[in-house]
């Protein structure tokens, strides 16, 4: 997702460019509808395969935005000319672990850009893409007559338990707004949606591992607004412009991967000033500390009082 700005701006503004992207097979669905991409190869479990075929494409250069040991070995078997991302894993060692901040002040996006810029590509300013296949789109009419005029989707999935809002914190955030509710996440969030399905009224229901991502994609599209972890969805209502809420655990923006470019009225919501956060660049199974204040401090009358100052 958050590559796409780089993809469009190269395919746009470099006359005659060609654009392949190699991408694992279980995130290919994200991209496979974008028009900017000429073709997609998939990394499976069989690298010495993909690798062999990348060879005989006949490429010019590669842009590598991922910077890993995959990566690294397509650079090396290919032996063409690259530009390489700087995942800047030393600032982001320092800021989990001695909590010295020497990040820029610049989302990944724009680090992104800047990985191209030898190619005179500038950013158009335009956000993230998110295309949906129309055959993969939600069927709106199985939702009930209160959702018709307008819905929260609230995401509550997460890579990591430590980057989700407690489940219970969900709950006192849709039992204070009394808007319709629709929650998403994956196969992992069942469990999650039933308790908080069950603690609430009829106008909250959930998709949870009922629904394809495009379908999820789609019913955050249609949404009137977006309260999300930091997490896929975030950044696929970031791409429809959707005026956003995120919540931000052991994680933190400064990270450089808060929503980008979402509608105006978009928030942040995270609690300041603790020394044990960030605890980590990705997440853990559980708080370290035991007592995951990052995401039980969060206030949830806030949360309430600016869904209903933004339904």
């Amino acid at each position: 997702m958050l590559t796409t700005p780089v993809i469009r701006c190269l395919k746009q503004q470099v006359e005659g460019a060609e654009i392949h992207f190699v991408v694992k097979e279980k995130h290919a669905n994200i991209i496979s509808a974008n028009p900017y991409i000429d073709k997609i190869h998939l990394l499976t479990e069989n690298i010495s395969e993909l690798l062999s075929h990348l060879e005989g494409e006949g490429f010019d250069y590669i842009i590598d935005l991922h910077q890993n040991f995959r990566s690294n070995r397509i650079k090396h078997r290919l032996n063409i000319p690259a530009f390489s991302f700087n995942k800047l894993n030393l600032q982001k060692w320092l800021l989990v672990n001695l909590k010295i901040d020497r990040l820029p002040n610049l989302h990944i996006v724009d680090r992104y850009m800047e990985t191209v810029r030898l190619f005179d590509v500038a950013n158009d300013g335009k956000g993230l893409d998110y295309f949906i296949p129309e055959d993969e789109e939600y069927d709106f009419s199985k939702l009930p007559a209160v959702f018709k005029n307008g819905y929260i989707a609230f995401v509550i999935a997460g890579t990591y338990p430590t980057k989700k809002l407690p489940k219970e914190k969900v709950v006192e955030i849709c039992n204070q707004s009394l808007k319709p509710v629709i929650l998403l996440g994956g196969r992992h969030e069942v469990e999650e949606a039933l308790f908080i399905t069950e603690q609430t009224g009829s106008n909250v229901i959930s998709l949870c591992g009922k629904t394809s991502l495009n379908q999820s994609a789609d019913v955050v599209n249609h949404a009137r607004i977006v309260l999300s972890n930091d997490t896929g969805l975030m950044h696929i209502a970031a791409a429809f412009h959707k005026k956003i809420l995120s919540f931000w655990g052991n994680t933190i923006p400064g990270f450089g991967m808060y929503p980008y470019l979402p509608a105006p009225g978009s928030d942040i919501i995270q609690v300041e000033n603790l020394k044990c956060r960030p605890c980590s660049k990705l997440g853990f199974s559980k708080c370290p500390k035991k007592h995951f204040n990052c995401m039980q401090g969060i206030n949830t009358t806030e949360v309430a009082q600016w869904i209903n100052s933004n339904f």
